[in-house]
């Protein structure tokens, strides 16, 4: 009780210090008084240590099995691994938005540390618009998700009285995975981390500074946050491949496209923000697209918590919903508000010189980032509202959106490649021909190169989508190739190094622009991943001990069929041999489970990986008589570098980040790279 306790206590804290610290932010500011806006600044500091006391306080119930608090009854048992009861602390509806809260207040902690000497006039409106969002979650986390409820029982007069069950019920199986140990704090990280960038914004609309100051202080929270994100969607894809058994990664489930709404248009302006800095354009652009994307974070929450979609990885109904709502409706009123008010101030200090240059280049991305962003949300909701209006459940499923987001997606795969080719203001034709000839002719030339080895090595020729898709992966890298070559190439002739060693010094010293191409790059190997797809082959048996099945080049047969007993679950696992024109390669084990703590079944697939395809094994359970399993069998081309390009992009992301070494000859570096691309 005296865990609850406490707990209890730093969220009412946590909540009035919000209040409070808005009041003397707003008011240290209206007055110039520095000893007001510095009493806001440790207001921040005081809300992020209250929740954090919190959180520790719901990990301590959970650890210590304290089963009268009905969050610990729910989502943890006695016998469930440490790692998993560590987990369990986002695995629920109350707990999860306990996290959120945190990973909310400490990036504004980080901002005002980083940020308190710099940019005293925006600061304190920021931190209003921090705070805002913080007094709305810890109101939530206060009087609607409750972690530190207990379970009460009713006696027989009708009164209540504490109660705690022997047990809880465990974590949910599907979530008994260690990449849901951590994706949800990554994923957190990414969707929150967005409100840094959005406050920075609106304290400039609020004050007028619109000029590239807000935006140089935001670019490494906006680039710490896109990244977060991405990786927590490929983690959350890495999860749903391997516990979901369907043999996929992406589905477009409501809650997938929850976040890869916001990872769209933060990543348009990642980009955009670039020609702001370089020529005072696309301002009104830039504070609506880090506007939007603090909006669909906010609705992705929404969609994950309301209950209104049906998702394997949603939260069941809950009774916030229209607190999400209402919040979403007055924040995008307040901020396309603010947006008008200020585009006098918003206009652009250059013009548009020509269509082909690298300004236009980013405004094309920005458009097709931005529509391949609204038709995921039209999709989304759109069965919310059809459902609401005609009283029709009506699906939208993945032939909408891949008939609409493929063809985007190639574009802007293309893009990736020829807007570092373009230069500013205006290319011209000379250039034009001596940058594009030799990506596009050897692209060209690999076309009937990809086509014979589908068949060869894959067994099924490319369809029209894949075969534009590997010649654009190969155009695209191309271009970064041509790119590091030509500058270092020109380091070499200044400077006398190596190679290798030129190489190395022209990417620490342009780290933005040559960490973006290896982002670029990182993002070749993801299409390569998805281009796989074209070439699965499934199938389906039931086998016997000694009976065999076919699925592409490979023979699978049963030899064992083993059960055993843990205190967590009961497993049955396969012993499958998997071999080649006779000869066997390996062992795979796909295994069905049942936990008992929450009397839910499970499936754990078994993945032979490789660079070239993953076989892909589930256990789906035995026939009528029980004397046979039935498996479901995949082979997955490309697979492996959908996870390989998450890694160089967060690689990539890596070297952006880093503060760029000094040059003693910085116009060397750029001799041969001046049609180059930052990102970030």
């Amino acid at each position: 009780m005296l865990l609850a306790d406490i707990g209890n206590f730093a969220l009412i804290v946590a909540f009035v210090l919000a209040f409070f610290t808005i009041a003397a932010s707003l008011l240290g500011a209206r007055r110039l008084d520095p000893r007001l806006m510095a009493v806001g600044e440790r207001g921040v500091y005081g809300v992020t240590l209250a929740v954090g006391v919190a959180m520790f306080a719901v990990w301590g119930l959970i650890l210590s099995d304290d089963f009268a608090n009905a969050y610990v009854a729910g989502h943890s048992n006695a016998d469930m691994p440490l790692h998993y009861k560590i987990g369990s602390l986002w695995a629920g509806q109350e707990g999860s938005l306990l996290l959120w809260t945190f990973t909310l207040v400490a990036f504004s902690a980080a901002a005002v540390y980083t940020q308190r000497k710099k940019h005293n006039r925006l600061l304190p409106y920021a931190i209003t618009v921090m705070m805002g969002t913080t007094a709305f979650f810890l109101f939530l986390n206060n009087f609607r998700t409750n972690p530190f409820d207990n379970l009460v029982g009713i006696t027989q007069s009708g009164g209540e009285v504490a109660w705690a069950p022997q047990d809880g019920k465990g974590l949910n199986p599907l979530l008994q995975h260690w990449a849901m140990v951590i994706h949800p704090p990554i994923l957190y990280i990414g969707y929150i981390g967005f409100i840094i960038p959005f406050a920075f914004c609106i304290a400039a609309l609020w004050t007028r500074q619109l000029g590239s100051s807000w935006v140089s202080t935001v670019r490494r929270f906006t680039l710490i946050s896109w990244i977060f994100l991405a990786t927590g969607i490929l983690l959350g894809g890495k999860w749903a491949y391997m516990e979901l058994g369907w043999g996929g990664y992406w589905a477009w489930d409501p809650v997938e496209n929850a976040s890869l709404m916001p990872w769209l248009t933060g990543t348009a302006f990642l980009h955009s923000v670039i020609v702001q800095e370089k020529r005072g354009m696309l301002k009104v652009w830039n504070v609506s697209l880090i506007s939007l994307t603090y909006l669909l974070g906010i609705l992705g929450t929404f969609l994950t918590r309301s209950g209104v979609v049906s998702s394997v990885h949603s939260f069941a109904q809950s009774n916030i919903g229209w607190d999400f709502g209402i919040f979403l409706i007055l924040s995008t009123l307040c901020t396309a508000g603010m947006i008008i008010w200020r585009l006098p101030y918003l206009r652009s200090e250059s013009r548009l010189d020509s269509m082909i240059s690298r300004e236009s280049g980013f405004l094309f991305n920005n458009l097709l980032l931005l529509a391949a962003a609204l038709s995921v949300l039209f999709g989304t909701v759109f069965p919310i509202f059809s459902e609401m209006i005609t009283g029709r459940n009506v699906s939208v499923g993945q032939a909408y959106f891949n008939k609409i987001e493929i063809p985007i997606g190639m574009v802007l795969l293309f893009l990736t490649g020829a807007g570092p080719l373009l230069a500013y203001r205006k290319t011209s034709t000379s250039s034009l021909r001596k940058n594009f000839t030799m990506p596009i002719a050897l692209s060209l030339v690999s076309a009937p190169l990809y086509f014979v080895a589908g068949q060869t090595v894959f067994g099924k020729a490319p369809g029209m989508w894949a075969m534009i898709s590997l010649v654009l992966c190969t155009f695209v890298t191309l271009t970064i190739v041509q790119e590091f070559h030509k500058g270092t190439r020109a380091r070499i002739r200044h400077h006398s190094e190596n190679y290798l060693t030129a190489m190395v010094n022209l990417t620490r010293r342009n780290n933005r622009r040559y960490g973006g191409y290896v982002v670029h790059f990182g993002i070749v190997l993801l299409f390569l991943g998805f281009t796989g797809q074209a070439f699965t082959k499934e199938t389906r048996g039931v086998l016997g001990i000694g009976e065999e099945m076919r699925v592409g080049r490979y023979e699978l047969r049963v030899d064992e069929m083993t059960e055993r007993e843990n205190p967590n679950y009961w497993s049955g696992t396969l012993s499958v041999a998997v071999s080649q024109n006779g000869r066997e390669l390996f062992r795979m084990n796909p295994e069905k489970r049942f936990y008992f703590a929450s009397e839910q079944p499970s499936t754990e697939v078994s993945i032979a990986r490789q660079l070239r395809e993953d076989l892909y094994l589930v256990y789906a359970g035995a026939n009528e008589d029980q004397t046979k399993a039935v498996i479901q069998a995949y082979v997955n081309p490309l697979v492996a570098w959908v996870w390989i390009g998450g890694l160089v992009m967060i690689f990539g992301t890596a070297i952006c980040l880093l503060p760029a070494l000094k040059s003693s000859s910085r116009a060397a570096d750029d001799d041969a790279a001046r049609s180059t691309v930052e990102v970030g």
